[in-house]
């Protein structure tokens, strides 16, 4: 199974955001704290907002924080809104050309396997990514200076 860059950025996002609370933090904030592209975070940001998991405020003190809570936020569903395609292999896709597509039994085991690892990740939220005793070090590694 593979995850997209895009899709690790909007989980690292939402980790952020959630240490943060209600605070707002900007997209540089986040940026800096991962040492990854600004530009690839805004595009996460703009889906993030689009989808309903944060809420943007505009202006010369704005930034954006969590509209949902941790609670709320099931790994799994992100995942599947996030990732622009689960085909784990050609005859996933609806444009699948494999000629030995009716006879392979790789279909079914891949199946199978996908279906297992989004069930794994349905039972997880955003709060089960942020155990009580990793908050500190990890708002320390993020560079967050107050963390509830």
């Amino acid at each position: 199974m593979h995850i997209t860059r895009y899709t690790d950025y909007s989980l690292r996002v939402l980790l952020f955001l959630a240490l943060e609370k209600d605070r707002l933090s900007t997209i540089q904030e986040i940026s800096d704290s991962y040492n990854i592209s600004s530009n690839h975070l805004m595009k996460v940001v703009h889906a993030l907002n689009k989808k309903g998991y944060i809420e943007t405020v505009r202006g010369k003190n704005g930034g954006m924080r969590l509209r949902l809570t941790p609670e709320e936020i099931r790994i799994g569903v992100l995942v599947r809104e996030m990732e622009p395609d689960m085909s784990l292999v050609e005859c996933f896709s609806p444009d699948n050309k494999c000629i030995i597509t009716p006879v392979c039994g790789l279909k079914s085991v891949l199946g199978e396997a996908l279906k297992n690892f989004l069930a794994t990740l349905d039972k997880y939220t955003l709060e089960d990514m942020l155990p009580q005793e990793y908050k500190p070090q990890l708002a320390r590694l993020l560079k967050i200076t107050e963390v509830s």
